[in-house]
This record gives structure tokens, sequence and C-alpha cells, in this order.
């Protein structure tokens, strides 16, 4: 079964075709820049190979368009027609209280989709917009919806809810929904899978760690606490979002800059967290740079990041009853060494026990960086929701 994965952004469309159940990627790309003069579909053929076609599309449909024929193109398909492609699944980011799993997409969960739209309203349009190009496209193919929130719908009340007016919840939905759900929900099974453990017997802490970064504590198969909240905003320090920050402090800031609600937001969204400390960069590349040329506020940056997930294990553990794996995943779990080491530093009390030899030459690959005698195992696991949405797709469309 072939099944096309959709990732639609305001200005980009990433894509993978995969052939299901083998799992194996026949095509992938992603179209960027759309909406400019000066768009393009940059592919990865098989070989490795990357390909740069530039042509000007002005929104979502054209895109799309562009994708499909370029995946039965002579020179660069790998299907003769569109025939063959036997379903779509899109990833949409935020599906309130309506959405608990992935669903066949129908006009009655578009309609909810929109009504969410309050609550992501720069990733739920676009969302949309992909699933209305295939339905122009391609009429007849199944669509299933796979929500960067879903997972997290398993939370408990006293964990989700703020401590504000409980009329705010009722009337808008202000919650925590948590984030990155299909990433946490992929390497929390694949690292059950990796140890033969069943996965609904198990403590696990996931951190998905990059430039935007969570962390989820799941315990017998359910998440019972997140970091993000009712926006991306909440929780850990990140590249440009500021993370946990007292209000009473945001409020203050507020009068004192005299900012207005867009204001506001680029402040805690675009210009806080990593880059925002450092003055640098939100790239931890960049800061690993600046900390080895001997500058205080990459170093104090770099503190600040790692003190926060340290934090969060702790919390989660104590949550939890205690912990049998921690995954660490994303741009910078998967690849930085350092902060997988100073997070599981002194840790030794809790039953982790790094092995700081096998950590320090390991990048982005599925392995266990923990000590044979650790108690709690921890692991590299790199993430892949396409996959997982390929996965749920091919359950709800074989059906």
């Amino acid at each position: 079964m072939k099944i096309l994965v959709l990732n639609c952004g305001s200005s980009s469309v990433k894509y993978k075709l995969y052939e299901m159940p083998a799992k194996d990627v026949l095509a992938q790309g992603v179209v960027e820049k759309l909406g400019l003069k000066d768009s393009f579909l940059k592919m990865t053929l098989p070989n490795g190979e990357k390909v740069v076609l530039e042509k000007e599309m002005p929104e979502h449909t054209s895109a799309v368009e562009f994708i499909l024929e370029n995946l039965t193109s002579p020179q660069y398909g790998c299907i003769k027609s569109f025939d063959e492609i036997n379903a779509v699944g899109h990833r949409l980011v935020h599906g309130g209280e309506a959405f608990k799993e992935s669903v066949l997409i129908t006009d009655e969960v578009i309609a909810k989709v929109n009504e969410c739209i309050d609550l992501a309203p720069l990733h739920n349009p676009p969302n949309l917009k992909g699933i209305d190009a295939i339905k122009k496209l391609l009429p007849s193919i199944p669509q299933v919806g796979v929500f960067d929130t879903a997972f997290q719908q398993s939370m408990e009340p006293h964990a989700f809810m703020y401590a504000l007016p409980y009329r705010v919840y009722e009337k808008y939905g202000v919650r925590r929904y948590g984030f990155h759900g299909t990433s946490h929900r992929y390497v929390s099974k694949r690292a059950c899978e990796i140890l033969g453990k069943d996965y609904n017997n198990a403590r696990i802490i996931t951190c998905h760690i990059g430039n935007g970064a969570s962390m989820n504590a799941i315990k017998n198969g359910k998440v019972i606490d997140t970091t993000m909240g009712l926006t991306p905003t909440e929780g850990l320090m990140m590249g440009t979002r500021c993370g946990d920050v007292d209000p009473g402090a945001l409020a203050f800031i507020m009068g004192k800059e005299n900012l207005n609600v867009e204001g506001f937001s680029n402040l805690i969204n675009k210009e806080s967290g990593v880059f925002g400390v450092s003055g640098i960069s939100s790239d931890m590349r960049d800061i690993e740079n600046a900390i080895e040329s001997g500058n205080e506020r990459a170093k104090l940056a770099m503190d600040m990041y790692n003190h926060r997930i340290k934090k969060y294990i702790g919390a989660f553990m104590a949550e939890l009853g205690g912990c049998d794996i921690i995954i660490f995943t994303g741009g910078v779990g998967e690849n930085q060494t350092s902060t997988r080491e100073i997070v599981c530093a002194g840790m030794e009390y809790c039953g982790i026990e790094l092995d700081n030899e096998l950590n320090a030459k390991t990048r982005g690959k599925e392995i266990v960086i923990s000590k044979p005698s650790s108690k709690v195992t921890v692991m590299i696991v790199p993430t892949d929701e396409e996959l997982m949405i390929a996965t749920d797709t091919l359950t709800l469309a074989g059906k």
C-alpha cells in the first residue's frame, strides 16, 4: 500500500511516499518559500542525491500538484500514475479536546479542526489547506489526520488544568494540551520494541529536544504529564521560545515596553530562549562554538537550557514513581552529546548511570547509552514522525 505523508506549513510542504507495511521510503522532499516567486521543490532521490526544481507556487494546491507531478515524472518519479497512491496521511497540529487519536478525515472532522484554529492560528489553517488540495487533486483517495496534541489527551484534569478562573477553560478551552505527540509516541513505542519491554507496563520519560522542545511522562502507555501547554511556548527553554516564566514578570514587561498582543507574542516566541539569552543564535551548534571562544552569555544560555531538562526529569520521575527508560530525540537530543551528559550527571541516586564514553561518540542512531548497571535505561531514538503518520494511515485507511 503506497501512502503519501504531507506536513503542510504556512510556507512549506514536506512529503514522504511510503510503501507500507514494508516502511520503504520511495520518495521525499519539501517545497519551500511557498507563496513567493522564488519557491522551489527540493527532493532527495533514493541514491541520496539532492535535486532542486524552481517553480512559482502561489499556494498549497499548486505545491501539492507539483509534488504529485514529480512523483510520476519520467525523470524523477517512482510511480506511473496517481492511482498507485492508496491513501494520504496529514500532520495536524491542534485537535483540541475533540481528537484523542488519529482519524479518517471527513467533513465533520474538518469542521472540528476549523473550530481549533484559535488554538493554533499559525498551524491549523495550512494543515487544512493540504487536506483541501488532496480533495481537489485526488478526490477518491482516503485521507487520515494525525494530531500533535492527541497523544497527550490521556492526561488527567489535575495535570492539564491551569489554576485560572474555570470559566476561561469552559469558554475558550484554556488548558494544557502538549505538542510533539506523534514524536513522543513513536520513540516511546520504538524504545520498548528495541528493549523487548511491555509498552503498557513501563515508566518512560521522552525528551524531544530541538529548536522546539518538549518532554512527556508516560506511564503504562499513557501520557500523565507534559511540558508544553495551551501553546508550544510553555515548559523547556527553546531556541527562541522562553518556556516557563513568571506571568507576573511578563505583565511587568508588557507595561514597561508598551507591548500589544502581537509584540508580546513575538517577545516570548521569537526573541527569547537560547537566542534571547545568548544574543548570538538559536542554533546550539553556534552556542557551543561561542562557549569554546569564551562567550559567557552563550555559556549561561547552555546552562539554563540543560538545567530545565534535568529539572523536568526529576519532576516526572516523582510523578511516575520512578523511571524505566529515558529517551533523547530531536535535533539536539540525538546529536548534542554534552547536553545528554550534563542532564544525566549527578543523577545516580535516581538510578541513572550514563556511559559517558559511549555517549561522547554517539550521534543520531538507535542505541542504549547507559551503563549495564544503570537501573534506568537511557537511550537515543531518532524520531520518525512521518513513519508514525504512515503507520496510522495504513491502519485506518486499510479498513
